[in-house]
């Protein structure tokens, strides 16, 4: 698929997070469908939520244009589509999870919210790629010092372009979370962080249809 044609399925949403101890919850508004919000929460795929409705205990209070106010742990915050993460809420559960089901956007590809060093991110499935890569402006985003990792030299389609190696403390997906994965940040750009198989292959992995299990391994 042209790179063009799939950064129209990347979700240009609001991620919105919710945080008490070790957990996360994720919120996000990819657009709006007559009056109803498109909310994605917790990775899942957009879901139609009306004003005075509830999902997976955000609740839409109120719709205009491309805003959104939502309820979650018991306060209100105003979501838009396109603004930068920002905390939100208390949430529920804990990270000793051992599976995520992950389900296919258009086009088959699998994205979802994460984390990175407890930091919020947007990833994509790549089964193609041998580590989690992560652009600059996301390293710094999240505040990844990842000019102390070991110096690389990667090629693109722009050509050849620095990089570095490091180790990233930890990664999660809805309440499972790995440790000590090995990553690669790149100087160039990039519109979400790809997940790649020095965390796949931490699970056993299952598709069914358009649906995607990873089983921790033990």
């Amino acid at each position: 698929m042209p790179l063009t044609s799939l950064l129209r399925h990347v979700f240009l949403a609001a991620l919105l997070w919710a945080s008490q101890g070790t957990l996360a919850q994720s919120v996000g508004l990819a657009g709006m469908l007559g009056g109803k919000a498109l909310l994605i929460v917790d990775g899942a795929s957009p879901k139609s939520v009306a004003a005075g409705e509830s999902y997976k205990g955000v609740k839409v209070i109120s719709t205009e244009g491309d805003n959104a106010k939502v309820e979650a742990g018991g306060h209100q915050y105003t979501l838009r589509v396109g603004d930068a993460p920002a905390s939100v809420g208390n949430g529920s559960g804990d990270a000793g999870g051992n599976k995520v089901v992950l389900s296919a956007g258009s086009g088959g590809h699998f994205f979802t919210t994460g984390q990175v060093n407890g930091h919020a991110v947007q990833f994509v499935v790549d089964t193609g790629a041998t580590t989690i890569a992560l652009s600059a402006a996301d390293a710094q985003r999240i505040g990844l010092s990842y000019q102390s990792g070991s110096p690389i030299q990667m090629s693109t389609a722009n050509g050849i372009v620095p990089g570095w190696r490091l180790k990233l403390a930890s990664v999660r997906l809805g309440d499972v979370v790995v440790y000590d994965v090995d990553s690669v940040v790149t100087a160039g750009s990039m519109p979400f962080v790809l997940l790649g198989n020095s965390f796949l292959s931490r699970f056993q992995m299952t598709r069914t249809n358009d649906q995607m299990t990873l089983e921790k391994r033990f």
